[in-house]
């Protein structure tokens, strides 16, 4: 049985702040945040998106794509640690936005920066055990920066959806997670903003989650690095994903998606998703993409991804990333502030 990818889509805000602009406010030096972070500009939520108009947004270019009629999904995930409501579900709305059918499996999910991706292994396990047709995953995020941190020079904002069925665009070869209780970022409840352990974010963080579940999964599907042609790896800003592709042995050229990054930044939940699209957007048929995400916490989910056939006449069926990252309209930080909500009166 072959299941993978039968749709995908993308959204990002049009809304942009650069590095520059953020740091001429803090009195920080731009170049030097630009050289250390890989990133020029992030992008903004207007006043009237979040995660779950963006869902709404991205599943919609993911229908496109799959040509499915929504009554036939049967289950909705939606992977955010910036859904609008502490009690309600966003993914009652996405359902109800798209014409979903209301025998309809529903869940919120929270695991920091890969929730998107685990809602993509729950949608492949459900139609791989035959209880749904097709399942659709979203990872979004409008992600959070306290005002001066590290964190606000590359929190932006975004999402994609990935129906998961058979008859594939691209075919899921095979997944692999690894889990430890590292706290190296963190938001209690009630708190606007996350807070960081700096010191652990790369190790024993981002690094040892997402070395350990690549080189898990090309284990267990007894794969190497010269059998993928793109790698996407989470995204928190240009440096880690660059330096974790040199450490896997990847020549960088496969790491396409360091432009994503650069140029919207990190959208939390949705960055490894959208950079996936990006990936599927230029892919060929036979291409074998693996993707990792990274969620602290922590915990990274792997995936291998062959390409099929059936990428050539969904590709142009709705607005590609590259489309979404290249519309935009820059914005001073006084604005910044006034769509994020960042001033309480």
């Amino acid at each position: 049985m072959v299941i993978g990818i039968v749709g995908y889509g993308a959204y990002v805000p049009k809304y942009r702040i650069t590095i520059d602009e953020i740091a001429k406010v803090w009195g920080q030096d731009a170049q030097a945040l630009r050289k250390g972070l890989l990133v020029e500009e992030k992008s903004v939520p207007a006043m009237d998106e979040d995660t779950i108009t963006i869902s709404v947004e991205a599943a919609r270019n993911a229908l496109l794509r799959a040509g499915i009629d929504p009554i036939k999904i049967g289950a909705l995930y939606i992977g955010s640690e910036s859904h609008p409501y502490a009690v309600k579900s966003s993914g009652t709305i996405v359902a109800q936005a798209l014409g979903l059918s209301t025998n309809l499996m529903v869940a919120d999910f929270e695991f920091a920066c890969k929730a998107g991706t685990a809602a993509m292994q729950c949608c492949y396990g459900l139609v791989k055990a035959g209880e749904i047709e097709y399942g659709l995953a979203i990872g979004a995020d409008t992600s959070q920066g306290r005002p001066g941190d590290a964190l606000e020079y590359t929190a932006g904002a975004g999402g994609a959806a990935y129906i998961i069925g058979k008859d594939p665009l691209a075919e899921l070869e095979g997944t692999f997670s690894y889990t430890t209780d590292t706290t190296d970022f963190w938001r209690r409840d009630g708190e606007k903003y996350p807070s960081h352990g700096a010191r652990f974010s790369g190790h024993p963080g981002y690094f040892t989650h997402v070395l350990s579940a690549s080189k898990g999964l090309m284990k267990k599907l007894s794969l190497k690095v010269e059998d993928f042609d793109y790698v996407v790896l989470h995204m928190p800003n240009g440096k880690f994903p660059t330096n974790a592709c040199k450490l896997l042995g990847f020549p960088l050229e496969k790491l396409e998606t360091s432009l994503v990054v650069k140029r919207m930044g990190n959208c939390y939940s949705g960055s490894s998703p959208v950079g996936l699209s990006a990936v599927l957007d230029v892919a060929k048929p036979g291409n074998r993409i693996l993707m990792t995400s990274y969620g602290s916490g922590a915990g990274s989910d792997s995936f291998s991804f062959l390409v099929t056939d059936k990428i050539l006449e969904r590709q142009n069926k709705a607005p590609t990333t590259e489309n979404y990252i290249s519309k935009k309209e820059n914005i001073d930080y006084g604005n910044y502030v006034k769509f994020r909500g960042k001033l309480k009166l």
